[in-house]
């Protein structure tokens, strides 16, 4: 017979910080929260830009309408789906780096690509005058760094990053409401 212990949580194993909603809208913070679950269940010990990605496109209908396409966004999850359940690509053994971020110390818990991202979607939110970072900022930070999972991911399903980080800035999508929640 084997004891009985308790699963313990990641923020019990210290893997997560109290402040890291701190600047979030609800929304992002649901896309956060659902991002650390995944992270958790997949045995990953860091939440990367991946789990985001993944986590923002089942809970933003703003960040589905950037992407545009419907058949996008699920060839998207279903290739992010694949990872999840140990198919496709492969990540679980390292973790996100950039050349360009590696100078930074990702925050625990987090890649340090994703811990970058989460500060410059608060900066953008920021420059616009808000308190709080949308999913949308989330998405223009992670396609800004090109080494990021989540970029090679968006790549792989035959979205044109250069394209998509266009018109986040722009503020502009063109099939808004087109893509509507994932069931």
């Amino acid at each position: 017979m084997h004891p009985r212990t308790s699963r313990r949580s990641a923020r019990d194993q210290g893997v997560l910080h109290a402040d890291d909603d701190a600047g979030l809208s609800a929304e992002l913070a649901a896309v956060v929260a659902g991002a650390r679950r995944r992270a958790l269940r997949d045995g990953d010990r860091h939440i990367d830009t991946a789990h985001l990605l993944h986590s923002l496109l089942e809970t933003d209908a703003d960040v589905r309408a950037v992407i545009g396409d419907a058949r996008k966004v699920v060839r998207l999850l279903g290739y992010l789906v694949q990872r999840s359940i140990g198919y496709g690509l492969r990540w679980q053994s390292s973790v996100e780096e950039s050349g360009a971020l590696s100078f930074l110390k990702g925050a625990q818990g987090w890649s340090p690509v994703a811990a970058a991202a989460m500060r410059h979607a608060r900066e953008r939110a920021g420059r616009r005058g808000e308190d709080r970072a949308r999913g949308t900022d989330l998405l223009a930070a992670l396609v800004a760094e090109p080494q990021a999972r989540a970029v090679e991911v968006l790549r792989r399903a035959g979205v044109e990053v250069t394209g998509l980080l266009a018109r986040i800035e722009s503020g502009t999508a063109e099939h808004v409401g087109e893509c509507g929640p994932v069931r």
